[in-house]
């Protein structure tokens, strides 16, 4: 194979895989499955983190550890999961509560708030790679077998990066039966670890007395450990993007047979019983895992250098059950915390093709799986450098991605049921106490907020700029002519086809004939008018500009609507010369106004200096300047 054959398969290779926003929407490819099954796949995400979260609760909380985590719990049954409720039977083809902003707020202001949620979403999927990798590499290199090859923290988790990222650039697919064996296997072995752990305190009641007595003194009175209990609990809020998740995945989960596309209520009852199971099960291992790891491991062991840093149920498993079984808890651990990745990466993917690319705000390779890949490991990779693969030190950027946007789900939730005024207490409270948790955490370790600043920042930056490079690009994927409109061109078209540009909602088409006539020196035989009026400029593309003909007296006019003017001049030109071999002419006026303010208006607006910039298009669409169609401005 030569180099140039080679460097074409390579590209075609790499560039495979493009989806269209309308696919990702869908979705309607995918295999269906059991509720519970798909319950699995939400679990890799949402259960894995029983390998950090008791370890992170007793450095966050100390002894207050379990009266912390009880408020959490009690947030995620009758907070929470109220919420993604609502949001599944908003969002049945796995748009989530983005998606809900984004059509209750529609413009500009949606757009700006779903760039910002995306850089929470970013800091939340791409500290969930990180964090489970690193919380792989200390179940890794703490255990009993392998401590004695002094193994580098750094290097096992960027191994475990580039595996993963490998595994995707090769095709990885999501498996259903894999996430299956992995949860089961993991939730069984952390059900023996709870039910030895429980018979230890039951054999050795001195433990929770211990505890008990050292909460009192140290806390005093219930009211004081209430107190500092709920100013606690936000710092626990680890693995919960699994609800996000669990929305996600909903295409995935078989639906009733009488299930239609408008109304799938088969699948949202199925996926309620997936989230509420899930809910339920994590709300069990919170409470029993924090409670026997905090009761019965040393304070000291949780530190850095500790040997339950990082690993406080797998410390337990090996000191309760032995060494063999902790190995087996470990590499069980191992598995689903890397598969753990493997779901965040997932949702990356499918995040950042379902928005950037539409809003003109990414390139077009964007919307291709192994770029992103790529992309995400080289950020992965630098996350686990700055952050030393600590999994301590990444908690803080966890929780704050994870709590923004449960946030903007109960927001969304609260908007969408806005007019019933019972349901808008209920989850405006909700909303208020996650905000209150977020801002808490956030406070507390700014951290997280500052890695998620530079992922809005960064995408700001390279969404603005990726917009304006792309501003001129055509941007319409299809033209479609009603029979009026058709017919217009028909009658045109043994003569000079043109094409006069006009203001939608002006009505003096005699002194416009009149002006462009003198002007150019050109008969009124077949002039028509074409009207172009704006919809959301904040959209970038249009699948579709239909266009249709009306008479107003002897005038004949062709009205259309699309996200930029311009584009939608040049697409039509372009469609008429196709469908007739005729280089159409169009006749367009020049703009009094500073010329950077008319740039900036038609990146944001969809209008201004019309007539340069539907000449560029044309001339970037159309390389052969014989085949352009005439662009004439006076």
């Amino acid at each position: 194979m030569s180099e140039n054959n080679f460097k074409t398969a390579f590209k075609d290779w790499f560039f495979e895989g493009s989806l269209k926003s309308s696919e990702l929407m869908s979705k309607a490819h995918h295999e269906v499955h059991l509720w519970l099954n798909t319950m699995c796949l939400t679990g890799v995400d949402l259960f894995s983190s029983l390998g950090y979260t008791p370890g992170i609760a007793a450095l966050a909380a100390g002894s207050l550890a379990p009266v912390a985590t009880l408020l959490l719990v009690l947030l995620i049954l009758f907070g929470v999961l109220p919420v993604y409720f609502n949001v599944a039977k908003a969002s049945p083809n796995g748009q989530g509560s983005l998606a809900m902003l984004e059509n209750l707020l529609p413009g500009w202001q949606g757009k700006a708030l779903i760039l910002c949620l995306l850089g929470f979403a970013a800091t939340d999927f791409i500290i969930t790679i990180t964090l489970s990798a690193a919380d792989a590499t200390a179940h890794l290199v703490e255990n009993p077998l392998l401590r004695i090859y002094h193994l580098s923290p750094i290097l096992v988790t960027l191994c475990l990066l580039m595996f993963l990222g490998g595994i995707f650039l090769l095709g990885f697919t999501e498996a259903i039966s894999v996430s299956v064996l992995l949860v089961s296997s993991y939730l069984l072995l952390n059900l023996v670890v709870v039910i030895y752990g429980i018979k230890e305190l039951l054999q050795n009641p001195y433990f929770v007395k211990d505890w008990f007595t050292n909460l009192l003194t140290s806390h005093g009175n219930p009211l004081e450990i209430m107190a500092l209990a709920i100013i606690a609990f936000p710092k626990l809020a680890l693995g919960m993007s699994g609800f996000e998740t669990g929305v996600a995945v909903m295409p995935l989960v078989k639906g009733a047979p009488d299930d239609t596309i408008e109304n799938p209520a088969g699948r949202i009852q199925n996926t309620h019983k997936l989230l509420f199971t899930a809910a339920v099960i994590m709300s069990f291992y919170l409470i029993t895992t924090t409670f026997i790891t905090i009761v019965l491991i040393p304070a000291k062991e949780f530190l850095e250098g500790g040997k339950a840093n990082g690993r406080a149920i797998s410390f337990l498993a090996h000191h309760l059950l032995g060494h063999s079984f902790g190995t087996v808890y470990d590499f069980v651990t191992i598995l689903i915390l890397w598969f753990a990745g493997a779901s965040a990466l997932t949702g990356l993917l499918n995040l950042v093709p379902r928005y950037l690319p539409r809003y003109g705000m990414a390139p077009e390779w964007a919307r291709s799986i192994r770029p992103l890949v790529v992309f995400f490991t080289a950020v992965g990779t630098i996350v686990t450098i700055m952050f030393k693969a600590n999994v301590d030190l990444q908690a803080g950027a966890y929780a704050t991605g994870v709590l923004v946007l449960m946030t903007s789900a109960g927001l969304a939730v609260t908007l969408l049921i806005w007019k019933n005024y019972k349901r808008r207490i209920f989850y405006g409270i909700v909303t208020l106490i996650l905000t209150y948790t977020a801002i808490n955490n956030i406070i507390q370790r700014p951290d997280g907020l500052h890695i998620a600043m530079f992922f809005i920042a960064s995408i700001l930056v390279t969404s603005l700029t990726s917009r304006a490079l792309r501003a001129t690009e055509l941007r319409v994927q299809r033209v479609v002519l009603d029979n009026t409109a058709r017919e217009f061109i028909e009658e045109a078209k043994n003569d000079v086809i043109r094409i006069v540009a006009h203001r939608p909602g002006g009505t003096n088409y005699l002194q416009k004939e009149k002006e462009v006539c003198e002007l150019h020196n050109i008969p009124s035989d077949h002039l028509i008018f074409l009207e172009v009026k704006l919809g959301d400029a904040s959209e970038f593309s249009s699948d579709v500009l239909e266009v249709y003909g009306v008479r107003k007296g002897k005038y004949k006019v062709l009205r259309g609507k699309c996200q930029a003017v311009p584009n939608a001049i040049a697409a039509l030109l372009l469609h008429i010369r196709d469908i007739t071999g005729q280089r159409p002419h169009v006749y367009m006026g020049w703009t009094e106004g500073n010329p950077i303010m008319y740039i900036l208006k038609y990146l944001f607006l969809g209008e201004g200096e019309t007539a340069p910039v539907t000449r560029e298009i044309l001339r970037e669409c159309e390389h052969e300047p014989k085949q352009r169609p005439f662009v004439h401005v006076g």
